[in-house]
């Protein structure tokens, strides 16, 4: 009897607080039967609304290429955009691990660097276009979004879609690797002096080649976006204190001397991090979901 109560509580409370209502997340190991080095950590979560419209996104959290923030830039944003009948990826892609910043392993082991991080968004956009019928897609509408240096990552994704990073795993595709729009928030975009996020160039680079000139050029976006730059959502705040906001500034001169159509809001305050939560920011830069939503309903209209 005493047992039967406590059931009773339990799916009560559960009921009350809505947890019994939530759609499962299917977690998909992106490089499960490949022999890809530390592939094995390289997820999906698909989050799926009860009446999807047809558009998905894939989202990066950030972390300076060392670890995720799985939280206010991956779960928070990923239910906020199932509310709105969005589906969400959150792509959990190979990073250098913390342990890399006190013992700079990568002096001597390769480990986790570029080109692995663009190659897992690129097999994350080949599993959705493949899988948009059974999660009720439009293959032609799957977008980015990406916070700090998964604004980076995503940003990379537009930048360098006529080249097939899967390739170099033996993986052969014939899917669209661009990225139907992209949004990119406080987002990581040079790799050279005064503006450059030193951690997350470290993290994207390893130690032995981050001195590396070529390389600091090739990833630094603002010198590398293509003529069919995908439509880009851009926001970030001056008061930034970990990416400056001259990042965002750099890639807004960019889009717009390419012409890209784009949209770039600067909040005055904000900070860093706060992805999708209710809490961290400010009441001026948490506006930016509703600015997403509208921007996004302009390119896709009677959507959301």
């Amino acid at each position: 009897m005493h047992k039967r109560y406590c059931l009773l509580i339990l799916l009560l409370f559960l009921s009350l607080y809505g947890y019994a209502s939530i759609p499962p997340v299917d977690t998909i190991a992106l490089w499960k039967g490949e022999n890809i080095r530390f592939g094995k950590e390289v997820s999906l979560y698909a989050y799926k609304p009860e009446q999807p419209n047809g558009i998905s996104i894939i989202v990066c959290p950030g972390g300076s290429y060392y670890w995720h923030d799985k939280e206010n830039e991956g779960e928070l944003v990923a239910e906020w955009l199932r509310s709105k009948g969005i589906t969400a990826f959150v792509l959990t892609y190979r990073v250098a691990g913390a342990a890399e910043i006190a013992f700079h392993t990568r002096l001597i082991f390769r480990g986790k660097r570029h080109p692995d991080m663009i190659t897992d968004a690129q097999r994350a956009l080949q599993y959705v276009q493949e899988h948009a019928p059974e999660y009720k897609l439009d293959p032609t509408r799957i977008g980015m979004m990406g916070f700090s240096a998964g604004g980076h990552l995503v940003m990379s994704a537009a930048c360098f879609s006529s080249t097939n990073f899967l390739q170099l795993s033996g993986i052969e595709t014939d899917v669209n690797l661009r990225p139907a729009f992209v949004a990119a928030v406080y987002p990581v975009v040079t790799m050279h002096p005064p503006y450059v996020h030193k951690r997350s160039r470290r993290g994207l680079l390893g130690d032995s080649w981050v001195g590396r000139k070529s390389m600091r050029d090739s990833l630094s976006l603002e010198r590398h976006i293509p003529d069919n730059c995908p439509p880009v959502f851009l926001i970030n705040c001056v008061d930034d204190p970990i990416v400056q906001y001259q990042n965002s500034v750099l890639l807004d001169s960019a889009l717009t001397q390419k012409g890209v159509p784009h949209e770039y809001l600067q909040y005055q305050e904000g900070k860093h991090g706060f992805g999708a939560s209710d809490y961290y920011g400010s009441q001026e830069c948490r506006e930016w979901r509703n600015e997403f939503l509208r921007w996004l309903e302009a390119i896709y209209p009677c959507s959301l």
